[in-house]
């Protein structure tokens, strides 16, 4: 069988630090056991692909960060990204005709082993599916922090990351659950996730839990401060070549406070020999039947400007928790 077919893609490359363009390549044959992919719907992981962007990955965790189908290095040329909402256009028959997420990089069409697909359930709508990597991030914050009844937890950072914690956290018979953020539109988006949202000077302390998101050193430092003696900071954020200052002065070891670092490249340890990645992210997408997961998806532009978006994304003149890019060929989100 021939290594590459007729058939041409588009993908998105960050070329060099601050840009970024399409590129044209050929797809390669259809191999057993593979599937061929359409997209229709990719996601912006802003955070992590903003830094990808600005050339900002550290080389000594640049083979960490790498995305599963990557092509290229840091700082680029680089085919990054993992959000990929598609339908199966050829392949296994079963596979045939559904609807799947892959953590594949922005491009219109694409091969893959099948075991990189995980079927969305009928009852997900494809533009929320691109949610599930951020989700399945959030599921592993929880597997990690074991959250308990009548637990008093606050989510410090209303991003994405820290708005998927909180929206799967509202489920939970929790004492008290606030989303902390100093931004007061953020207000508008916990009451549509159902949780309360407070300026970090107004926030609870004596914490059980505090998840960080806000990828600041004075958000881990309020963290800190909101718990209770022996509480626990679950720390989601990553700071690329930033080092953020960690106050470990004053009463932290006397309360005997606890960080923990939770990174969705590993089960977390309290399910590991339980659990796969597969049925991990599994768990995210039927999460994501919840229709509060929406009030995540703050716009959409067609693939053709991913790159103005990207720059858009990275100067900040374009505000996005989860930014979505629809393909060629993508239902109208109105229908």
């Amino acid at each position: 069988m021939d290594s590459t077919s007729s058939e041409q893609s588009q993908s998105y490359w960050t070329t060099k630090p601050g840009h970024g363009e399409l590129r044209t390549a050929p797809l390669p044959a259809l191999e057993p056991d593979h599937a061929l992919v359409r997209t229709l719907y990719s996601g912006i992981s802003r955070g992590t692909e903003t830094l990808v962007h600005d050339g900002r990955i550290p080389p000594e965790v640049a083979a960490l960060m790498e995305a599963p189908f990557q092509e290229g290095t840091f700082p680029g040329p680089v085919k990054y990204g993992y959000l990929s909402v598609g339908v199966v256009e050829d392949g296994p028959a079963a596979l045939v005709g559904q609807r799947v997420f892959c953590l594949y990089p922005h491009q219109d069409l694409y091969v893959v082993p099948v075991s990189a697909l995980t079927v969305i359930p009928d009852d997900v709508p494809s533009e929320r599916a691109v949610l599930a990597g951020a989700v399945e991030t959030a599921v592993n914050a929880l597997w990690d922090a074991r959250p308990c009844i009548g637990d008093r937890i606050a989510v410090v950072g209303g991003g994405m990351i820290g708005a998927a914690v909180a929206t799967l956290l509202r489920r939970f018979p929790l004492d008290r659950l606030q989303l902390v953020d100093p931004d007061p539109t953020r207000a508008d988006l916990a009451r549509q996730l159902g949780v309360d949202w407070v300026h970090p000077d107004d926030a609870q302390d004596n914490c059980d839990i505090v998840f960080h998101c806000s990828s600041t050193a004075a958000g881990l430092a309020l963290g800190l401060g909101l718990l209770g003696d022996e509480g626990e900071v679950i720390e989601l954020s990553w700071y690329g070549t930033h080092e953020p200052e960690v106050p470990l002065g004053a009463d932290f070891h006397a309360r005997r406070l606890s960080i923990r670092a939770s990174q969705v490249g590993t089960i977390a340890a309290p399910r590991r020999a339980r659990r796969t990645h597969q049925d991990r992210l599994a768990t995210a997408l039927d999460a994501l039947k919840d229709p509060a997961f929406d009030a995540l998806l703050s716009g959409t532009s067609q693939f053709e400007d991913l790159p103005n978006v990207m720059r858009n994304l990275s100067s900040g003149t374009l505000s996005a928790l989860c930014h979505v890019i629809a393909y060629p060929g993508a239902p109208n989100p109105a229908t």
